[in-house]
């Protein structure tokens, strides 16, 4: 993939941690797709009151011909659900954490984050 990945952050009306989350992402610059799961009885069941969820686009979206006449379908993205962003990360330190789990472009040292701590 090139550049940033694109992300998503499930996330519900009212929420203070769905909130925060997406502040402080938002000041990292980054694109989101916000999904209220409250929107979706199918999303209502799969995260319940855990979120907020940042996701990943495991890949992007591509066009299959089934009949080889070059007309065909657009594939759904697949999103892959990052482990839970720690409340406290902002800043440089929620990027290194964002990198080290390829939600990011940048180098950073798997499970090292800013001044030698661990994630």
């Amino acid at each position: 993939m090139s550049g940033s990945p694109s992300l998503r952050l499930y996330t519900r009306v009212g929420c203070c941690l769905c909130e925060g989350l997406e502040e402080r992402l938002r000041t990292l610059l980054l694109t989101l797709d916000l999904v209220d799961v409250d929107g979706d009885p199918g999303l209502q069941v799969r995260y319940g009151m855990r979120v907020p969820v940042l996701a990943l686009a495991d890949g992007a979206a591509s066009v299959v011909s089934h009949a080889g006449d070059g007309a065909g379908e657009e594939l759904p993205l697949v999103w892959r659900d990052l482990p839970p962003v720690p409340p406290r990360l902002a800043g440089e330190r929620l990027r290194a954490w964002l990198a080290a789990h390829g939600a990011v472009a940048g180098a950073s040292v798997a499970g090292e984050l800013p001044g030698g701590e661990g994630l």
